[in-house]
């Protein structure tokens, strides 16, 4: 199977639930340590997971994750390292790189995608890329078997919804709130609206990030209509701060999972 058919199944096989998508640093916080996170995320029952190549300018990520980035890379994380890494997560789950427009483009990016390829990703997001200019770059990824998961937010016009959800893949990812990623009191208030025009403007499913901290905030994005929900700067915070990490943050997702059981939109 290609990367889209890949997440596909994965979404598929939650019939009963929306699918647990957590997110971790490559490499914090060290590279081992991030290795048995995401193990535990996936004997926690996260379905895909979402995994950041620290980047020196992380422009859509908060404190928390900007912070894991700045230590990743300090230790001398490479992108080379980031992949290694996804080559052992994708033996048990749909892995998702999320890498910022340079490192795509620094060694090429067919060259880039060919590495995803060759690691066994699924799935890449390029928060910085613009609709307008993403079309090669979406085909190079199409041609590598890549999916290009493509950004709205409640800002989108009706316009741009149906221009991204054409040419989606894998999955459309729904930014809740605007503003960076980040933990929140309280999710979005008009959630239901936004994934609504969501899926009316694309036929793969959709997922919720940016500001979902924890199993109440899950549950109330599935029912606002999302397939899929997106965990990340509270595991981040916790990877850095508990004395077992990968246990802690594997908890923490057994939490969101357990919480989302039979709840469907």
């Amino acid at each position: 199977m290609n990367g889209a058919e890949r997440i596909a199944s994965a979404f598929a096989a939650t019939p009963d639930r929306a699918a647990v998508m957590p997110y971790l640093m490559a490499g914090f916080p060290d590279l081992a340590t991030s290795a048995e996170i995401g193990e535990a995320c996936i004997d926690a029952g996260a379905d895909v997971l979402e995994l950041g190549v620290p980047f020196s300018d992380p422009l859509a990520d908060g404190p928390v994750i900007h912070a894991a980035a700045t230590r990743a890379l300090a230790q001398g994380t490479t992108v080379a390292d980031a992949l290694s890494l996804a080559e052992r997560l994708a033996q048990r789950a749909p892995i998702v790189a999320m890498a910022y427009t340079n490192t795509v483009l620094a060694p090429g990016a067919d060259r880039f995608l060919e590495c995803l390829a060759a690691s066994g990703v699924a799935g890449l997001i390029v928060p910085d890329l613009p609709y307008e200019e993403g079309e090669e770059l979406a085909a190079a990824a199409t041609a590598a078997g890549i999916a290009l998961v493509p950004l709205v937010a409640p800002t989108t016009t009706p316009e741009r919804f149906a221009a991204i959800g054409a040419r989606a893949a894998g999955f459309m990812y729904v930014v809740s709130v605007m503003g960076t990623t980040g933990e929140r009191a309280h999710g979005a208030t008009d959630l239901g609206p936004l994934l609504a025009r969501a899926k009316a403007a694309t036929a793969v499913p959709v997922a919720v990030g940016f500001g979902i901290s924890g199993p109440d905030q899950a549950v109330a994005a599935t029912v606002a209509g999302a397939d899929g929900v997106i965990v990340g700067s509270r595991l981040v915070r916790a990877a850095g701060e508990a004395e077992d990490a990968p246990r802690e943050v594997g908890r923490l997702v057994r939490e969101i999972a357990e919480a989302l059981s039979g709840v469907v939109a």
